[in-house]
């Protein structure tokens, strides 16, 4: 093969990466977080007598969602444990103080997506990193796509929403209070609701 023969060769596979590199950047849509209708909720055991439940609100975040192809999708959160709420008042206060969320050092958590996995047809597990208390730890959500459409009820645009759960130990970043009295594997939910742009 000639010199000349091998530069078009290369040169007609550089063509076809750069045509699949577009094609797939176009096929993902961006999706904003609704604050309105996404939230975390956790739970966490109570010296063995019941379960306590809280959530967090207050998050930002943006989807990059490739329908056709979700192993190409990514997903960035931020989360504000300021507002947590378990629904009792000294509680919260507690849980922003040092003893645990460290709010005023700490004010923000992150997940970032690192891998996104197809388990099924309308599931997938997503990899990212997940930081609290200034450490990061690999987390993996086990994500459930509820429905994709236009909202055709109010705003007419169109929305995707997930369900995703997974677990931690609160131990992994430092927050270690009250331990082995208040457990310390946290069940994980978040109910995501993304708006198309």
């Amino acid at each position: 093969m000639n010199q000349q023969s091998r530069s078009f060769i290369l040169a007609s596979l550089f063509g076809l990466f750069l045509t699949s590199a577009a094609t797939s950047a176009a096929a993902a849509d961006t999706y904003t977080l609704d604050p309105a209708h996404t939230q975390t909720i956790f739970t966490i055991n109570h010296l063995g007598f019941s379960t306590v439940t809280g959530s967090m609100r207050d998050l930002k975040g943006t989807l990059l969602l490739d329908s056709q192809q979700p192993e190409n999708s990514s997903v960035t959160v931020t989360m504000n444990p300021n507002n947590v709420d378990t629904g009792f008042a000294a509680r919260d206060a507690d849980l922003r103080s040092p003893t645990f969320f460290n709010t005023a050092q700490f004010p923000t958590m992150t997940f970032k997506s690192t891998r996104v996995t197809k388990t099924g047809d309308k599931t997938s597990d997503v990899q990212g990193d997940f930081t609290m208390l200034g450490v990061t730890r690999p987390v993996t959500l086990k994500v459930i796509l509820n429905r994709i459409a236009q909202d055709t009820v109010g705003t007419n645009v169109y929305k995707v929403g997930f369900t995703g759960t997974t677990a931690i130990k609160r131990s992994d970043f430092g927050m270690k209070a009250y331990l082995p009295y208040v457990g310390d594997d946290v069940s994980i939910t978040i109910n995501f609701e993304g708006i198309k742009q």
